[in-house]
């Protein structure tokens, strides 16, 4: 097994990526160390984008793994294909050899990111999803870099240890095991100041009253009480885009606590419907 570290690679930031030196700095470590790196935050704090960016800057392809509260690990690493076996084995024009169980074999997007040419990030998503089981079981395949194909008795080891990310939106808690195999790091939600970064990476130019009355507007509704899915930094890009495509928004109208596209912030209708009925009460919306 190769353990390819590309020694002299270090994560420094992508094109649209805001990047704060403590950040930086455990996502280095990480793969200096060989260790996954977990990553816990709301909704919205750039835990999925993070894995984006490292690919990005380190050139690596990116395969991501969107866990799922009824998967098996056995999933993420390979599956057989019993029933297109069983088909083949029926129809004796079948191109295929049956015989060779090789060929019913799909690795799963672990067993992509162990079987990749070239070394790759490979992005766990939203953990917390899985059962305990299945978050110790998958770490000691990280740790060993490597897993058996029951079917075909052989085992696959890793060609390159890729960079792994791990995220959690802490709505479970994880076990001691798992937590102490990881490095660990919380985004919290970015501040205005990081937040007037953010967008001004993605809207270049763009016209600074805008700017400023829209993010205190935004924070604005994320204070409102009982708001069930607080709008996040997606949402406000998605915002800034809804008021930049329309011909008849004046930036001045946010001054006046008149603030269009609720939908766009708040996805639920209850929160929605909350955000509306307290902005009329308050004349912020």
């Amino acid at each position: 097994m190769t353990h390819n570290r590309e020694s002299g690679s270090r994560f420094s930031g992508a094109t649209k990526y805001v990047l704060d030196s403590e950040l930086a700095a455990i996502v280095n470590v990480s793969m200096a160390l060989e260790m996954p790196l977990l990553l816990k935050g709301e909704p919205g704090t750039g835990k999925t984008m993070l894995a984006y960016a490292i690919a990005e800057n380190l050139d690596m392809p990116l395969i991501t793994l969107n866990v799922k509260s009824s998967m098996k690990l056995v999933e993420a690493l390979y599956q057989y294909d019993t029933l297109t076996r069983l088909n083949d084995s029926r129809f004796a024009d079948s191109s295929r050899d049956v015989s060779n169980i090789d060929d019913y074999i799909k690795m799963g997007k672990i067993g992509q990111a162990f079987t990749a040419d070239k070394r790759c990030v490979l992005l766990i998503d939203e953990i917390d999803k899985a059962d305990t089981d299945f978050q110790d079981d998958m770490l000691d395949v990280l740790d060993q870099m490597q897993f058996d194909i029951m079917e075909t008795d052989q085992t696959v080891k890793a060609v390159n240890r890729p960079v792994i990310i791990i995220t959690s939106n802490a709505k479970k808690d994880l076990s001691d095991p798992f937590l102490g195999r990881c490095n660990f790091h919380h985004i919290a939600f970015p501040d205005p100041k990081m937040m007037r970064k953010i967008i001004e990476i993605h809207f270049p130019g763009i016209d600074k009253t805008l700017a400023e009355n829209a993010i205190k507007s935004f924070y604005t509704m994320r204070e409102l009480e009982g708001v069930e899915k607080k709008p996040a930094t997606r949402e406000l890009i998605n915002w800034f885009r809804a008021l930049n495509a329309d011909p008849d928004f004046r930036s001045k109208d946010l001054v006046k606590g008149e603030l269009p596209f609720l939908g766009v912030l708040f996805k639920k209708s209850p929160d929605y419907e909350r955000a509306r009925n307290i902005g009329s009460r308050r004349r912020l919306f």
